[in-house]
Formats: structure tokens, C-alpha cells, sequence
């Protein structure tokens, strides 16, 4: 008999504590995920709020030009998705630019070796000019935006670099 009635109360004890769990973790109970891209953080904030949800900010992505500076590019868990209240949202913010990278050194390699090299990093090859120099099509110098960049200078990623080469000439009277 004691069996019995020990049985019966692990069982009643069992179900009581299912729903007591139920009720406690909200089971059934979910919230949408709201569509964060290209919005601001003030205005994500307060969606995000809106709905029972956290944020945590990640780390800023490549740069992204079809969205605007600081807005959100990404999120995770994305859109659409169900999750229970108070569940954290990671986005991830576009930064305010192209983050900058350092300049190859090209100065005195041919034209062939130099654009290929620039393009690699994420440069772009601007104007072409040429001087008198014997060193056909070989890089004598290079700039950004009308300045003179050297090996090592840091410069936005997607800058266009004019790019001076040599003309094969002695450039004084042959």
C-alpha cells in the first residue's frame, strides 16, 4: 500500500512540476523577430524593446555602401524567427567607412606587377600619366587625391591610386 500511495504522489509531484515549468519558461509562448536591417540603433533599440527582446552589439562588419553609417546590416537570430521573450538579438552595425589598409610597395615594379598587386588589397587604379623616364611602364610614383603616397601609408580600402610610370625615353636630348 505504501508502494502504492508512494507512486501516486511521484506522479502528482511529476505533473505538478511540468506545468509549474511550463508556466515559468512561458512554453508555447513566442515573440516575432523584428526585420533590423538598415535601421539605426535608436530605432532598433526601440523595436527591439517593443518586442521583449535584448540586443547585444558585435563587432562592426566591412563596410557597406547601400546602408547607411552605424545602421544594421545583420542580425542574428535573422527576421521572422519565433523566440521567447527576453531573448538577445546580436546585430552588427556598418561602420562609418572602408576600413584603411596599408599601401604595397609598387614605386619601381612594372605596371603589370603593380596593378594586380593593388587591386589584390582592394585598391583601384585611378589616372594614368606617364614621364620621361627609361623604365618603360614602370611605376616612378603613386597618390591619392592629388597627395603622394608611399609604402606603408594607410588608405581607405576601394581608394583609387593614379599611378605615374615611366615612358621608355631618357627624357634628355637623345
Amino acid at each position: 500500500m505504501q508502494i502504492l500511495l508512494a507512486v501516486v504522489a511521484i506522479v502528482v509531484f511529476s505533473f505538478l512540476m511540468l506545468k509549474w515549468l511550463d508556466y515559468r519558461t512561458n512554453h508555447g509562448s513566442f515573440v516575432t523577430v523584428p526585420d533590423l536591417a538598415g535601421k539605426t540603433i535608436e530605432t532598433a533599440k526601440m523595436e527591439i524593446k517593443d518586442h521583449d527582446l535584448t540586443m547585444e552589439i558585435q563587432d562592426s562588419a566591412n563596410f557597406n555602401p547601400n546602408y547607411p553609417k552605424f545602421s544594421v546590416i545583420e542580425q542574428y537570430p535573422t527576421a521572422g524567427t519565433q523566440v521567447k521573450e527576453d531573448r538577445k538579438i546580436y546585430l552588427i552595425l556598418n561602420p562609418s567607412g572602408y576600413r584603411k589598409v596599408e599601401v604595397p610597395k609598387v614605386v619601381g615594379r612594372t605596371f603589370r606587377q603593380a596593378k594586380p598587386t593593388l587591386e589584390a588589397i582592394g585598391f583601384e587604379v585611378g589616372k594614368i600619366s606617364y614621364i620621361d623616364d627609361i623604365g618603360k611602364d614602370e611605376v616612378q610614383s603613386i597618390s591619392f587625391e592629388g597627395k603622394s603616397v608611399s609604402a606603408g601609408d594607410l588608405l581607405p580600402m576601394t581608394s583609387k591610386i593614379d599611378v605615374v610610370l615611366g615612358n621608355g625615353n631618357r627624357g634628355i636630348n637623345d
